[in-house]
């Protein structure tokens, strides 16, 4: 099955080999900007470059990564409103983040033409969150990037995915497990060493390795203090320093239960399972192992997210686990409740958090996503839905 919309082509090569792999982006930029300016945040080799240049090949482009451009424009910001006025009525600031400055020179620009469109993408929030920087209140939407998803790559691709991630120019190349190494190393090089972010690289590889093992855990900043040697106040600013560089996401804990107290303690996952894999050098991932099960939630987590985004449906996405240790992988808003198996058979055992949680709100489903071969529904009203069908159907709006 291929899974195809209004959106912009992407195409990809494997250098080795000069293959051509094209990809359909979900997100479609063209009609989002008719209606707003954006601020396109993702992580870095996630394909935003590729596709903002894509979709708009004719609009005025400026990429602050270039050295040159980056001066030019650090002295000199309102070389961005000259330069537009040859006539484009859309322009693109790429790594925004990296002159946080040329945002008031921005709002100018819009301010002056209602009919102007602005996209801004960026790989880093943390200069952004800075108390004295524009971000365009009113002018502007966020709009978060994420990498290749089920409508992108036209079928789940389970396997490739545990092994590989989702990243577009490493999940089809034949030296993914070089390519994933590579990144992790980049960042630690380009957005550690470089932004000063932390003095102590050493530490941060070990945090780094801590934090893998800890993906889609609840956290225990003691027990990675514990693992590393690293002050447990120094650990809490590191997994801050992910969720800023968009490296990783803190899953917040549903706390609305009153019956059963629930947990208070976020989850943690890393944007893509493949960074998981490099980190802890596990590239062979059995679909027997429990690795594997931890897999395929963190696929469907980035589903959920993803679709999420590119919906603008702002409801909540949680996971929620009692004192008493019921637990579900993924409530959405108050409304519906996801938990992931890994198994070829569900049983009654798989569905106690789902029955739990259903007894202290009201939910509208209750969803099992597993590797069995058909849909069914149980006696306690319970879905199990495939994998495949569940992706389907999700981006097809029919789960939320």
């Amino acid at each position: 099955m291929v899974y195809t919309n209004g959106g912009a082509h992407v195409i990809f090569r494997e250098k080795q080999h000069e293959r051509r792999r094209m990809y359909t982006r979900h997100l479609n930029l063209p009609k989002l900007l008719e209606k707003k300016s954006i601020l396109l945040f993702g992580p870095r080799q996630t394909g935003k470059s590729t596709l903002v240049k894509s979709s708009f090949p004719d609009a005025l482009y400026v990429d602050l990564s270039r050295a040159d451009t980056f001066r030019e424009l650090s002295a000199r910001p309102e070389l961005l409103r000259e330069r537009l006025a040859q006539g484009s009525r859309i322009f693109i600031v790429d790594e925004a983040q990296l002159l946080p400055e040329l945002f008031n020179e921005v709002q100018v620009m819009l301010d002056r033409d209602s009919h102007l469109r602005a996209l801004l993408t960026g790989s880093n929030a943390r200069k952004l969150k800075r108390k004295d920087v524009n971000l365009l209140p009113g002018r502007i939407w966020q709009q978060e990037f994420h990498p290749l998803v089920f409508p992108d790559l036209g079928s789940p691709r389970i396997s490739e995915r545990s092994s590989r991630g989702s990243l577009p120019g490493i999940i089809d190349s034949a030296h993914y497990q070089e390519e994933l190494r590579s990144f992790v190393g980049l960042y630690l090089e380009e957005e550690i060493r470089h932004e000063a972010l932390t003095r102590n690289i050493g530490a941060f590889s070990r945090f780094l390795e801590a934090a893998a093992l800890s993906n889609g855990e609840q956290l225990s900043y003691r027990n990675v203090s514990h693992d590393t040697g690293i002050p447990e106040s120094t650990v809490k600013s590191y997994f801050q320093i992910l969720s800023d560089t968009l490296i990783g996401t803190l899953l917040p804990a549903y706390r609305k239960t009153k019956s059963r107290k629930a947990a208070a303690t976020p989850k943690f996952y890393f944007f893509d399972w493949g960074i998981v894999n490099a980190l802890l050098n596990r590239f062979d991932v059995s679909e027997q192992s429990d690795t594997f099960g931890k897999a395929l939630e963190h696929l469907i987590f980035q589903e959920l997210k993803a679709y999420l985004a590119y919906s603008r449906d702002f409801r909540k996405l949680t996971y929620w686990r009692s004192l008493s240790k019921f637990e579900v992988d993924f409530v959405i808003g108050d409304d519906v409740a996801i938990e992931v198996k890994a198994k070829r058979l569900t049983s009654a055992r798989d569905y106690r958090g789902l029955l739990a949680l259903a007894e202290e709100i009201p939910l509208k489903r209750r969803i099992v996503v597993c590797r069995e071969s058909a849909r069914r529904l149980t006696g306690e009203n319970i879905e199990v839905i495939p994998v495949p069908e569940f992706l389907a159907e999700l981006w097809a709006g029919g789960i939320l």
